[in-house]
């Protein structure tokens, strides 16, 4: 097999495996009811003049199934954390006792729950078109290699073939990926 050819399959899986990541990092944002580290950890607050995500000024830790308790390195620096989490505006209750913060998330309604499955469905749906554009962006490449006779034909079409059968494992595991979250967000 031609090098560029084997070249393109490998960046076309590399592609589709970072959006199938990426869209699994945006699920783990999504808040479910239960208390998640992931969802304050990138919230960036005023760390000393600079904003900084909170994972790199404080400790964040898991004290119930509803509660996160943030541990500020430096005591001095609590107040400007806990302005940076109220201002993201995660319909969280945050309270300090002068050491540490606790965030405490309350039970999701119905109707924020049907919000948060819409928005599962919307970054399926951006991770799908990212997943698409790879495909494209390969097929290019190969439709480029026809037309300058470096591959042929036949070639071509099974290498059309096997790109789309690797694009149809990347969606099938995306959308099992979204099937799993939304019932993890229905859940009672």
């Amino acid at each position: 097999m031609n090098e560029l050819v084997e070249v393109s399959l490998m960046e076309y899986e590399e592609n589709l495996s970072k959006s199938f990541d990426r869209l699994l990092d945006e699920y783990m944002i999504i808040r479910v009811g239960r208390a998640n580290p992931k969802l304050i950890e990138n919230i960036k607050v005023d760390y000393y003049g600079t904003k900084t995500p909170i994972y790199q000024t404080s400790n964040v830790t898991v004290q119930d199934a509803r509660m996160l308790i943030v541990s500020p390195w430096d005591v001095s620096t609590l107040k400007s954390i806990k302005a940076g989490i109220e201002a993201a505006n995660l319909g969280v209750s945050v309270s300090d006792d002068g050491k540490i913060i606790r965030v405490n998330f309350p039970m999701l309604t119905e109707e924020r729950r049907k919000e948060f499955s819409k928005e599962a469905k919307k970054l399926l749906e951006e991770a799908k078109i990212a997943m698409r554009n790879a495909r494209r962006d390969c097929l290019d490449v190969f439709k480029e290699m026809k037309k300058n006779s470096e591959i042929s034909e036949d070639e071509y079409a099974t290498l059309e073939k096997d790109v789309q059968k690797t694009l149809d494992n990347y969606t099938d595991k995306a959308d099992n990926a979204c099937e799993k979250k939304i019932k993890e967000i229905m859940e009672v």
